[in-house]
């Protein structure tokens, strides 16, 4: 297993400064088009523009991040699905042949599939990065999911990976996961990091009826009462999984190096609150994707005032809902560095750039 440097300990997150704000909208206003014509469009635009200051945008290289590991949880049946599926999805996805490969493609964004804790030894694969910190969490409703020091290493594991995708030139970041029983693991996060009754956390996961989302809260209430445990780090460590950990850890690398990550649904949104509230900074980094259909979600955004750009009634995870919306963000930086000014239109002065 690897045992990275602590990548989490040494990181500086930079707020974006909002004093720019002003002069970017004032910018975007003067563009060939009607104040405002473009909607929420704009305001993306914007925060790109307060990320990437004082360069431009650049958005030509996007990367899905997807963390796979498995869930100690899983052993009360609070998934229709047994945990060899993770195994077995994260195969579908090194074939190019997952929900997820479909929709990179047609979101022309590249795919690195991270294993972060899944309980087997995957054989090499040139689009895995083995980062395993440990062959699946332990039983949250039974003892921690995992040590601080396991939460630290999975944070500052993906902090290197995706640091040095961006150091390699990748522009855009996106997160998504695969892990069977994440959901009730992200259910009791957003709880404990918000302070909203774990019932209205716990919805159907991968397809639950009636009785199983009710054995479902049942489960997660017993872990919830085990620790009165509130320090981010903490929670993470009680109730998190490996992979969540790790994409806690993709927001702050993404954060750290002045670079938009753009947050899948449910699970994805529960380590962004996680990263949040290790570093609120990086808040101003986060772009989110979609509204999932999840139970749950909606408790998360509003912790975050985010108000996500689609809403498809996606549920499926893997990163889907944030590879649709990167096609959005080249879009919106479109509007800073090639929308035309009104002034050079007005002037015959076409073809010239912003």
């Amino acid at each position: 297993m690897h045992a990275p440097l602590d990548h989490f300990s040494k990181l500086s997150i930079d707020a974006v400064d909002a004093a720019l704000e002003p002069a970017l909208r004032a910018r975007i206003d003067g563009k060939a088009k009607p104040p405002g014509s473009l909607g929420r469009l704009e305001d993306l635009a914007v925060q790109l523009g307060l990320i990437w200051h004082p360069a431009p945008p650049r958005t030509a290289r996007a990367m899905v991040f997807v963390f796979a590991g498995d869930h100690g949880l899983a052993e009360d049946n609070v998934s229709p699905y047994p945990t060899s599926v993770t195994q077995a999805m994260v195969g579908a996805y090194l074939a190019g042949c997952a929900g997820m490969n479909v929709l990179a493609r047609a979101a022309a964004t590249e795919v690195c599939v991270v294993d972060a804790g899944i309980n087997a030894d995957l054989p090499p694969h040139p689009g895995l990065i083995n980062r395993k910190i440990g062959y699946g969490t332990r039983n949250a409703s039974r003892e921690p999911a995992m040590t601080i020091d396991d939460a630290r290493r999975a944070l500052s594991a993906s902090i290197a990976v995706v640091s040095d995708a961006i150091e390699g030139g990748v522009d855009i970041v996106a997160i998504g996961e695969m892990g069977i029983g994440n959901t009730t693991s992200a259910a009791l996060l957003t709880h404990r990091l918000t302070g909203t009754p774990i019932d209205d956390c716990v919805g159907r996961g991968a397809g639950l009826d009636d009785a199983g989302v009710a054995h479902k809260r049942a489960i997660a209430r017993m872990a919830a009462a085990r620790t009165d445990a509130t320090a981010p780090l903490e929670v993470l460590a009680e109730f998190g999984g490996y992979e969540i950990a790790m994409m806690a850890g993709a927001v702050l690398a993404a954060a750290a190096k002045r670079r938009p990550v753009v947050i899948d649904g449910f699970i994805a949104s529960a380590a962004a609150l996680v990263a949040v509230r290790l570093h609120p900074a990086a808040r101003d980094y986060c772009v989110f994707s979609h509204r999932s259909a999840e139970r749950g979600h909606a408790v998360l955004l509003g912790a975050m005032t985010a108000t996500p750009y689609l809403n498809l009634g996606f549920r499926l995870g893997e990163g889907t809902g944030a590879l649709m919306a990167v096609p959005l963000l080249r879009a919106a930086a479109g509007i800073l560095t090639e929308l035309a000014d009104l002034s050079d239109v007005l002037a015959g002065r076409l073809g010239q750039t912003q």
